[in-house]
């Protein structure tokens, strides 16, 4: 079988290792960052250190490049945003080397940088949250007067936030909150949005995971959430694979609208005001519960694999319900920090792990990335441990 390199190699990456190493297909993770745990899967063939895209473009690509003598023909496989839009951006160099899993920088500009999404969304009649774009202070205090609150600040582009802030937005409660957020964010030349905040709790948010091919999906596989990382406003730490019907109209439509061909997770919020799912986001890339879809029986992965690699069309609509997918280490934290503050039973807490169910990262099947994850915790946890002590003996002395 042809290779296939995965870039980046945390819980998602795993995701893909494993999803195309069960089914034969010889798998490489080209790594940048410690927190890797992928690496050390039993499905890993080899492991090429990388330039981070995200502090060197120029050096990341070329780097490709240089491996391109040994892994000619290969499919590329990112697996993070910032590998999605170096690789999109720089498609058309690659691809005389290799076969690069991402739509043109064309089309996934317009779902990385958001406020292009929600622009498109309206013009075709796709319901999404009331969004303002903020591009200076003026605009900022122009809008003001048509807010409700809570609203949210959420970032035009995610993963350039994230990595700052460590969370996905910011819920705001109030104008003076609102104000004081913005001179925090302003200075630092982020582009962000101002948002409604859809009403409802975490189980009203959904996925819609889907492959296409020439403006049809060939695969389509949805999920429901049922517990967040954070609470209330983060990425899902526990999801159940569920029908979700009315999703799929307006996920095709957008998709088919974009020309969009290829892997997608598109995510939706039910307003419980009126019951309609509205968009929230579009991810172009594999998504962090993408083995919960290969549980089910539709191995995303292995579709984009044959469909690029050999031109062949897997379809699959089909898939097992009620099975949950569980970041478990978050989901224990959780447990004791803010089981009281969800407002969850024990009993309701427990509920998917006495269920048929696959974890993110640990298996008895292929148990070192979970082992090297919490080796990495340890390490992380006694470094700031130790970091903390010796702030408050300096703070002491003083």
């Amino acid at each position: 079988m042809k290779k296939a390199l995965v870039i980046y190699t945390h819980i998602v990456g795993l995701a893909v290792i494993r999803a195309l190493g069960k089914m034969g297909v010889p798998v490489y993770a080209l790594s940048y960052s410690e927190n890797e745990m992928g690496l050390y899967s039993k499905y890993v063939k080899g492991r090429v250190k990388v330039p981070d895209p995200r502090k060197n473009e120029e050096d990341f690509i070329s780097r490709l490049i240089e491996l391109s003598d040994e892994f000619k023909g290969s499919l590329l496989i990112p697996t993070d945003d910032y590998t999605v839009v170096v690789l999109s951006k720089n498609k058309e160099l690659l691809q005389p080397h290799y076969v690069v899993a991402v739509e043109d920088w064309a089309i996934v500009q317009k779902l990385i940088e958001k406020q292009y999404t929600y622009e498109l969304a309206r013009s075709w009649g796709i319901p999404s949250p009331l969004t303002f774009v903020v591009n200076s202070c003026d605009e900022f205090r122009a809008v003001l007067h048509q807010l409700t609150y809570p609203c949210l600040i959420k970032p035009c582009e995610g993963h350039t936030f994230f990595d700052h802030f460590k969370v996905k937005m910011f819920k705001i409660e109030n104008e003076d909150d609102l104000l004081a957020r913005y001179s925090q964010i302003e200075p630092l030349g982020f582009k962000v949005m101002i948002q409604e905040l859809i009403p409802g709790d975490d189980t009203q948010g959904v996925n819609y995971n889907s492959y296409f091919v020439n403006g049809a999906p060939i695969a389509e596989f949805t999920a429901k959430k049922v517990r967040l990382e954070p609470p209330f406003l983060g990425s899902p730490r526990v999801l159940v694979s569920k029908a979700i019907p009315e999703i799929l109209g307006n996920g095709r439509l957008l998709l088919q609208k974009l020309n969009y061909n290829g892997f997608s997770c598109m995510e939706f919020k039910k307003d419980q005001r009126n019951g309609v799912y509205k968009l929230m986001e579009v991810n172009c890339r594999n998504n962090l519960s993408g083995l919960l879809a290969v549980t089910c029986g539709i191995n995303f992965p292995w579709i984009q694999y044959r469909h690029l690699m050999y031109g062949e069309i897997n379809r699959a609509t089909s898939f097992k319900e009620n099975v949950y997918w569980i970041d478990f280490d978050k989901d224990l934290l959780r447990f004791f920090i803010s089981r009281k503050e969800e407002g969850y039973t024990l009993k309701q807490y427990l509920e998917p792990y006495r269920k048929e169910k696959v974890f993110a990262i640990s298996s008895f099947d292929d148990p070192l990335p979970y082992l090297k994850r919490i080796s990495y915790l340890t390490k992380l946890l006694f470094t700031k441990t130790i970091a903390s002590t010796r702030n408050r003996f300096f703070a002491g002395k003083t």
